[in-house]
């Protein structure tokens, strides 16, 4: 990335905040990482400042992604690479697809389970603070804790094998197992955890899409958490999952697809969100249809597919709080944008779609006091687009400007 001190952007159009309406010809005051002020206006730049021209562009916050996986991407050799692919080489790939989403706008992710060892997504967090490498900002979970034969901890290998390549920090059974399964995220340095609440499409047994951790251990995980400091996300698909969760206290809820009338209760009452992430949905129903997945995976690909865009439309329509994510990994990295259409097509609004990538992000994450709107004071993430997403959301798979903390990547 490329950094100066000081710049002044000249936005021809500005939407600092989500919540607000868009303005014309503002200025933006950068200086360092951060942005200085906000000024109506084209200012003329400080002396020594340089001058970023976006005059003919909308502009706004940088994007955030709550559910990535970085350290892989399925096709049709993820799990040969797991054994065939070292530690380092994880690394650089997981470098490259961090760089394919900052270059998507996405300036912001939650990696919500490492493939392989948990030191390479931690590693790659630093680096990328520490301005070593081009990425998103990232927070990460670590490993997914679930329990035996459960999702996110199978792997169609001898138990040697999954032993060389897969870190078993996250597999617990029982109440103690679990809480120790979450301070050892938590002192492997985890900004939060996540657990599987049920089944999942790409876990190749025929264990289904139900509940797998029973309810006194979802409650020890979160309670954990929670006294640690950590907010926790359940990978959901069963309503059985959902409102387990949901009733043991879980901060949001990723996938939803099977989500009820009593799941939509029980987010309004507990104030938790909903990361619908479609975009997998649909990208597990297209393997499906080839030769990438098992019998077994194919038929939780299709069941899932089937409900999970309508599930989003439930749970918006009722007035749940929405934060964007799309399970890249599942779907290429770099595409993240394209889970806006399918926002759209679900029924939700641009504007509110936006909301959810920026406001309810940054608040799910816990870091609203850092991004999510643009304002003297936050970082200076900062992406630009050709027309108004207010007008058509899906101009976001086309971004021409990224700024990440005040150093410009692309544009």
């Amino acid at each position: 990335m490329i950094a100066t001190d000081t710049k002044v952007i000249h936005a021809g159009t500005l939407l600092a905040d989500a919540g607000e309406a868009p303005k014309r010809q503002q200025s933006l005051l950068i200086e360092g990482s951060r942005i200085k002020s906000v000024a109506s206006g084209f200012i003329d730049p400080p002396d020594g400042a340089s001058l970023v021209d976006l005059s003919d562009k909308f502009v706004l916050p940088g994007l955030i992604d709550c559910h990535v996986h970085l350290t892989g991407q399925f096709g049709p050799k993820v799990f040969l690479e797991m054994v065939q692919d070292s530690e380092p080489k994880t690394g650089f790939k997981a470098a490259h697809y961090a760089a394919l989403t900052l270059g998507a706008g996405f300036t912001t992710v939650r990696d919500v389970g490492a493939f392989g060892s948990p030191d390479i997504i931690f590693a790659l967090r630093d680096a990328i603070a520490d301005g070593l490498v081009d990425g998103p900002r990232i927070l990460c979970v670590g490993m997914i804790l679930g329990p035996t034969g459960g999702h996110g901890q199978v792997f169609p290998y001898r138990e040697e094998v999954c032993a060389c390549v897969h870190s078993t920090a996250g597999r617990c059974d029982g109440v103690d197992a679990c809480r120790r399964a979450v301070r050892q995220q938590v002192a492997f340095g985890a900004d939060a955890i996540k657990f599987v609440a049920t089944g999942g499409v790409l876990t190749d047994t025929k264990t289904g899409l139900d509940q797998q951790f029973f309810r006194e251990e979802i409650e020890s995980i979160i309670e954990t958490a929670h006294a640690l400091g950590r907010p926790v996300a359940a990978h959901a698909h069963s309503a059985a999952g959902i409102n387990a969760a949901l009733e043991a206290g879980v901060d949001s809820i990723e996938h939803g697809s099977f989500l009820d009338d009593r799941s939509i209760e029980l987010f309004l009452e507990k104030g938790a969100f909903h990361v619908p992430t479609l975009i997998a949905g649909m990208a597990a129903l297209e393997m499906s249809r080839g030769p990438t997945m098992s019998s077994a995976q194919a038929d939780k690909a299709r069941q899932v597919a089937a409900e999970i865009k309508n599930a989003l439309g439930r749970s918006y329509k009722a007035g749940v709080r929405i934060a964007f994510g799309t399970d890249a990994a599942v779907a290429p990295h770099g595409i993240n944008g394209r889970e806006f259409g399918l926002m759209a097509e679900a029924g939700m609004s641009a504007k509110d779609c936006l909301v959810a990538a920026t406001l309810n992000a940054a608040e799910l994450l816990g870091i609203a006091d850092e991004v999510g709107t643009l304002e003297a004071g936050k970082s200076a993430d900062i992406i630009a687009v050709d027309a108004s997403p207010l007008e058509d959301v899906t101009i976001l798979e086309s971004v021409k400007f990224v700024m990440a903390r005040g150093s410009l990547f692309k544009g």
